[in-house]
């Protein structure tokens, strides 16, 4: 398999006014203090011998603790990330209180240079967001799984969500 492959599960939720998707910000130093452009679909890297499913399945309960929804999987197929990166997602109805999440962790040096390892959670907060608001939000590249998700729910061809 040529380049990193990641995998992931985006959940989405009926309001009375459309849908709610599932979204994390992503944790350690880096992200800290930031929001546009620092959220993510629970997801993560697969090797080669690893069904995607499989992988979307696995790192959702990595990412927050709680195990992966049951339900038909809906395919929101893949889009390649500026860093090369192709991402594979599912969407599938559910619904959870992101208060029960408990995010996995990672441990790198912190700060650069001080010899310090220190651990950090992968995702550090968890909401249920509309489809714009999340737009606003997500790592550029991913916003096309809103697009896609939105069109089948509606049932229609997917068109762009409204960003602010």
């Amino acid at each position: 398999m040529a380049g990193k492959r990641s995998a992931g599960l985006l959940l989405y939720r009926r309001v009375e006014d459309g849908i709610e998707v599932l979204v994390g910000h992503m944790g350690g130093p880096f992200f800290a203090g930031r929001d546009a452009g620092t959220w993510s679909v629970p997801k993560g890297e697969y090797d080669a011998g690893e069904a995607p499913q499989a992988a979307a399945r696995r790192e959702f309960e990595e990412e927050l603790g709680l195990a992966p929804p049951e339900g038909p999987l809906v395919p929101l197929g893949e889009i390649v990330q500026r860093g090369g990166k192709t991402v594979t997602v599912w969407a599938v109805e559910a619904d959870l209180d992101p208060a029960d999440a408990v995010p996995g962790t990672f441990t790198m040096e912190w700060p650069r240079g001080s010899g310090t390892m220190r651990e950090f959670p992968e995702m550090d907060r968890f909401a249920w967001l509309s489809p714009d608001a999340a737009a606003a939000l997500l790592v550029q590249g991913q916003q096309a799984f809103l697009e896609r998700l939105v069109a089948h729910v509606e049932g229609e061809p997917p068109t762009k969500v409204n960003k602010p």
